[in-house]
């Protein structure tokens, strides 16, 4: 499974996930800091991603598009700090 971690979340993500065997990018490593939603998802479905995010708004994307190859992880913590809860 290919992971792109969203914007919102750090960078850090990348390294605990490749520590746990995931394929896995950041979203600032495909463009500006502030690429809204819409281009994290159209990113993620031309590399066939699945997006890591802390975003309402990433599903509800996928919903109104109706995405066939790809889909959403959501964070739902106060903490989404790798540190605390990425095991």
């Amino acid at each position: 499974m290919k992971l792109l971690v969203d914007m919102n979340l750090s960078p850090r993500w990348v390294g605990m996930l490749a520590d746990a065997g995931f394929e896995a990018a950041h979203g600032s490593a495909r463009g500006a800091k502030n690429a809204p939603d819409s281009e994290i998802v159209a990113y993620a479905e031309l590399d066939d991603y699945v997006v890591l995010t802390h975003d309402l708004d990433v599903g509800v994307i996928l919903a109104a598009t109706h995405g066939e190859r790809h889909s959403v992880v959501q964070i739902c913590a106060d903490d989404v700090s790798p540190d605390v809860i990425g095991t």
